[in-house]
């Protein structure tokens, strides 16, 4: 089964997406791998733009994390895009149950799960010093 997309409206509808090119562009764009990626508490704002990035680049090659930084600031606010992007990480990593792990998905049959997933991807920051 695809991955869902969660759209977010900017200078047109764009679609993020977390499958596993996004993720391997992060994780050289960013020098570390995407369970390190601290998003209840070190994140700033560039590593969220980047991230945004990541989901958005399947459709536009050219876009950078600066373009996604201006196209938040122009057409839509900070709190629209991480809600955006939160419910993009869901949709790629699966609900959580209460010890914050992701569930268990049968969907394809393996009952299996990723060993790494990111710590918290419905609690994203509101706000930086950056």
């Amino acid at each position: 089964m695809a991955k869902k997309f969660v759209p977010i409206e900017l200078d047109k509808t764009r679609n993020l997406r977390y499958g596993m090119v996004a993720l391997i562009k992060l994780e050289k764009r960013m020098g570390k791998p995407f369970a390190k990626i601290d998003f209840e508490n070190e994140m700033n704002y560039e590593e969220v733009a980047t991230i945004i990035w990541g989901g958005l680049s399947h459709e536009d090659p050219d876009l950078t994390p600066e373009k996604v930084a201006m196209l938040i600031d122009d057409y839509s606010d900070i709190p629209t895009a991480l809600a955006a992007m939160g419910e993009a990480m869901q949709e790629a990593f699966g609900g959580k149950n209460a010890q914050g792990t992701a569930e268990q998905s049968t969907e394809n049959g393996t009952g299996t799960q990723p060993s790494e997933t990111p710590s918290s991807v419905d609690s994203f920051p509101t706000s930086s010093g950056s």
